[in-house]
């Protein structure tokens, strides 16, 4: 009896050994079948946007992804998700990383792992053609400000009005903008704005300089060090060897990376 119940204590401490093993093996595992699933909200033109004719997404994010995804050999899955809830996918395991113009905040970094920054841009403020506002500092309360729900812009928006209008995109927000008396100002990326006015044709402009500067980053779960590396391995190889601004040429005519200017 004694013998049958030490075989079976031993069995059961096998088993949860090997069930230890399998969990921290998985904490570091790279990917599924070299599948790299990355996310973004599918609505930040040009950086990342559903295309018309073939409904795919398309964008400058989605094709720096491509490009880390065909260094290591894997095959790229972009992944549209709306942006207030995008962290919380990933930390839920429902792809790999946020390649989705992610500025990486304090706040963000608690909750993320961020790779080295991939572009730089900034905040801006947007005011409809005319508008006598030429700052941020002149909004108060009288003031409605547009801004695209879950991005950083809206907590810097809430300290100079208690009226904030959250949008699911920044193109909706500038388009209401633009379009309607419903706003007085966006915040929105600069270059986003700038691509929007060029592209569309809103009759918005800017409004004073930069709020601040944001770097760009590539996200993933907290503690998969071997993602981060390798995502880092491969952003460093394609700005040396040309990719990273063969891309960012064609969408933006310059190199928006953090050594280019």
């Amino acid at each position: 009896m004694k013998r049958s119940l030490f075989s079976v204590l031993a069995l059961l401490f096998m088993l949860s050994m090997i069930l230890v093993g399998c969990g921290s093996a998985e904490t570091g595992v790279l990917l599924e079948e070299g599948v790299l699933t990355y996310a973004m909200s599918g609505e930040y033109h040009p950086f990342n946007y559903k295309d018309e004719n073939t409904g795919e997404l398309a964008g400058f994010d989605v094709e720096i992804g491509e490009a880390i995804a065909e260094y290591h050999g894997w095959e790229p899955v972009p992944y549209a998700t709306p942006f207030s809830g995008i962290v919380s996918g990933l930390n839920s395991g429902k792809y790999d990383a946020i390649i989705g113009s992610m500025g990486i905040t304090p706040d963000r970094a608690k909750e993320v792992d961020f790779s080295d920054p991939y572009y730089l841009s900034g905040a801006q403020l947007f005011v409809p053609e005319g508008s006598d506002i030429e700052s941020l500092e002149q909004m108060n309360d009288d003031h409605v400000i547009g801004v695209a729900l879950g991005t950083s812009y809206e907590p810097v928006a809430r300290e100079y009005t208690s009226q904030v209008s959250t949008y699911e995109s920044d193109v909706t927000a500038l388009r209401d903008l633009s379009v309607s008396e419903n706003l007085d100002a966006v915040i929105t990326d600069r270059l986003v704005g700038l691509i929007a006015i060029e592209e569309t044709g809103f009759e918005i402009e800017m409004a004073g300089d930069l709020i601040y500067e944001e770097q760009m980053a590539i996200a993933v779960q907290k503690g998969n060090e071997e993602l981060l590396d390798a995502i880092n391995e491969a952003l460093a190889e394609i700005r040396e060897n040309g990719t990273y601004v063969n891309i960012s040429d064609r969408y933006f005519g310059t190199d928006i990376g953090p050594q280019g200017e």
